[in-house]
């Protein structure tokens, strides 16, 4: 509410006020018409619930997938899927939020499309291929599961041959939409005659690239990095609470399935551990398999929302199998309920904690710009449209980090830091659509030849009175410390 009631950009959505969400050279080429609903202007509001409905048509497939049927998984599920701090981070991009959402509908009802249809890996293969459109991090979603749902398969069946048919047809999915998706990928970038950006590795996930290092270094990263992401990546918890529920949640899972081992006698059949491990060692995989994909990408907690989904597949998990442990059923569902429970409110709290300090990063930088603009007007030889050269860094001599929240939204993207403004392009979108003032600012190559001379290092870091000068006809402002490192 906090992210749909106000209008609080972040960095990005500075520049965002109106925009037409083109971002083929990204291979979003869906991204256009999926935010083209809510019109191409920023309205926290109309994107907000819009992006609240596919989410929550999202939970309804996830839930029919996990086949939970209790009240209290299915509004613990839907809990976590909504207060997860990914998703508060995809909240801080709100004027994208519904586009993004709408792309989770999708790749989650590729899955339930391949499972419940006969010929339904068609239909989800087409989902599939226009999530990507969208955004390419939920290739992820319909991975975890579609494993998720191939070892359902397993469990409950006793012939292991229809689990197999049926990963097959998971497979074909997921190949068939990539195919296509690539496919109106090329189709679209030869209409419009783009070629693939290098922002975020986009170019060499097409190509093929595996990085500097190989497949094999890429391999590697991705396991470490999902180890570390989930051991200390601040996220799954940040306080000794939720990393008890975490644990107590983990617990009743694991309990849940030895007993329902036991009771099924799996253990004695061999064939059963060597799924299990490559389970095991395919889930990392397909959680992280963006960075085998673009190696090079900059992975940040926009991309991380798949880690949700083991936290709801153990809840799910208990509240359909804890029945196996005969009287300890209810002693598992409550400890599972319990944990969830606790789960959803502490990941609340942090999203709030992150809206509240997105607040105050917006009213810091809406002071700072207005000090900015004043001393810029005033500065003698100033006119309109005078060029200006900036870095746009805020100096922490003059004006020290005072973001409290950091501990809490280190890793929260958009959401945590001092200020909106980290370059001159910042700066001139809010100064004019915050300030209603339109700067001439100059590209940042335009530093290039002043940046080391002495006349820039010993100028003054705004707010000092040497700050601004101009010379040769532009505007240099100084806002980083007057002293480089």
């Amino acid at each position: 509410m906090p992210a749909m009631l106000y209008d609080i950009p972040n960095h990005d959505g500075l520049a965002s006020m109106y925009f037409d969400q083109n971002m083929i050279t990204s291979g979003r080429w869906f991204l256009s018409v999926a935010c083209g609903f809510s019109s191409y202007y920023t309205l926290p509001w109309v994107t907000g619930l819009l992006g609240l409905v596919f989410l929550g048509l999202a939970s309804a497939v996830v839930t029919e997938i996990l086949g939970v049927e209790k009240g209290w998984a299915i509004v613990l599920n839907s809990g976590l899927l909504v207060t997860f701090p990914a998703l508060a981070s995809n909240f801080a991009y709100v004027y994208t939020l519904d586009g993004y959402m709408l792309g989770l509908l999708l790749a989650v009802l590729a899955v339930l499309l391949t499972g419940k249809y006969k010929r339904g890996f068609l239909g989800g293969a087409v989902c599939l291929a226009f999530s990507l459109g969208i955004y390419q991090i939920y290739l992820s979603f319909a991975m975890i599961l579609s494993l998720f749902s191939v070892l359902m398969l397993l469990a409950e069946e006793e012939k292991p041959a229809r689990a197999v048919k049926g990963a097959a047809r998971y497979l074909g999915m997921g190949a068939l939409g990539a195919v296509l998706y690539y496919g109106l990928l090329r189709i679209l970038l030869h209409i419009q005659g783009k070629e693939l950006a290098s922002y975020q590795g986009i170019d060499g996930m097409v190509s093929g690239n595996a990085g500097d290092g190989g497949l094999l270094h890429s391999l590697k990263a991705l396991y470490m990095d999902f180890a570390a992401f989930t051991l200390k990546g601040n996220v799954l918890y940040n306080n000794w609470i939720s990393l008890a529920a975490l644990i107590l949640l983990g617990a009743a899972a694991a309990v849940t399935a030895l007993v329902w081992v036991r009771r099924r006698k799996w253990w004695k059949n061999p064939l059963f551990f060597v799924i299990m491990i490559v389970a095991l060692l395919a889930a990392p995989f397909m959680t992280n398999v963006i960075l085998v994909i673009s190696p090079e990408v900059t992975y940040h907690l926009l991309m991380r929302y798949q880690w949700v989904l083991y936290l709801m597949g153990m809840t799910a998990f208990v509240s359909r199998r804890a029945s196996f442990a005969g009287r300890g059923a209810a002693v598992l569902e409550w400890a599972a309920c319990a944990a969830a429970f606790v789960l959803v409110f502490f990941y609340g709290v942090t999203d709030n904690i992150g809206y509240s300090n997105l607040q105050k990063k917006y009213e810091k930088t809406y002071a700072y710009c207005v000090r900015l603009l004043d001393r810029i007007e005033q500065t003698d030889g100033y006119y309109q449209g005078i060029p200006i050269a900036m870095i746009g860094v805020i100096g922490t001599d003059q004006y020290p980090p005072t973001d409290l929240t950091l501990p809490v939204t280190g890793n929260m993207i958009g959401l945590n830091g001092d200020s909106l403004v980290y370059t001159g392009a910042n700066y001139q979108a809010f100064i004019r659509n915050y300030l209603g003032a339109t700067l001439n600012f100059l590209p940042p190559d335009a530093m290039a030849e002043m940046y080391y001379s002495e006349e820039y290092t010993a100028m003054d870091s705004f707010p000092g009175k040497d700050s601004i000068r101009i010379i040769d006809g532009i505007m240099y402002v100084k806002t980083e410390n007057a002293v480089r490192d």
